[in-house]
């Protein structure tokens, strides 16, 4: 394989805005267009806004295209990632940018897990996150979603949802930045979010990531309701 020859070249795309490069391998997926990627990540990252003194999660991770910057802005980051070969990817990333980068690294995590099999128990245990950065496949996010709703049902009627072990203190993210390629699976989560986990959708809009084509991706914010939008 070509990533097994011992003078194949080192594959890479840049993130300068973020002072971020993200080494990769043939069989690993990243976006085709690095131009619009660009794009892509600084307008996610505008509308997730991480603070210093924020911690953050991003599902889906893959290779750390957006948790390697959120890392130059948030204080903690847990990246999650259904493929044990894209964790290690990102585990490598990770440490070769903090040793390289112009500007300080949170200390950030990365996890391998079914995201399709998500559950409440999962949740609280991933512990508490001020902001989320959902991206992923066609397939959606709904296992996602819905276990955050079961935690929210389980706030508003206790008798009727058993409350998760431990959940007590939990608590959901304030805001949600959700990418998405496939505007039916968004659309869906969306509703499981703003009708039963207590969310509105504050914003949204799509990037031209194949002009010419019907392929866009979607971004959608959602506030979580009596946060106030900074």
């Amino acid at each position: 394989m070509l990533d097994d020859l011992p003078n194949a070249p080192q594959l890479a795309y840049a993130l300068p805005e973020f002072g971020v490069t993200m080494p990769f391998k043939p069989t690993d997926f990243t976006q085709v267009n690095p131009h619009i990627n660009r794009v892509l990540v600084s307008r996610a990252l505008r509308l997730l806004d991480a603070q210093k003194t924020e911690r953050v999660i991003d599902w889906f991770c893959g290779l750390g295209n957006f948790t390697l910057p959120i890392a130059t802005q948030a204080r903690e980051v847990l990246g999650i990632e259904g493929s044990e070969v894209l964790v290690a990817r990102s585990r490598e990333n990770y440490v070769a940018n903090r040793a390289s980068a112009g500007r300080a690294m949170a200390a950030t995590e990365f996890v391998a897990r079914n995201l399709f099999e998500m559950t409440p128990e999962w949740l609280v245990q991933d512990g508490v996150a001020d902001k989320w950065l959902v991206d992923p496949p066609r397939e959606g996010a709904f296992a996602l979603a819905k276990a955050l709703a079961e935690l929210h049902q389980q706030k508003l009627d206790p008798v009727e949802h058993p409350p998760t072990a431990g959940a007590a203190g939990w608590t959901p993210p304030k805001r949600i930045v959700y990418i998405s390629c496939n505007p039916a699976t968004l659309a869906r989560d969306a509703g499981l979010l703003v009708h039963q986990a207590g969310y509105r959708c504050t914003a949204a809009g799509v990037v031209n990531m194949f002009p010419h084509t019907a392929h866009v991706e979607s971004m959608a914010v959602f506030e979580l309701a009596g946060e106030v939008p900074v």
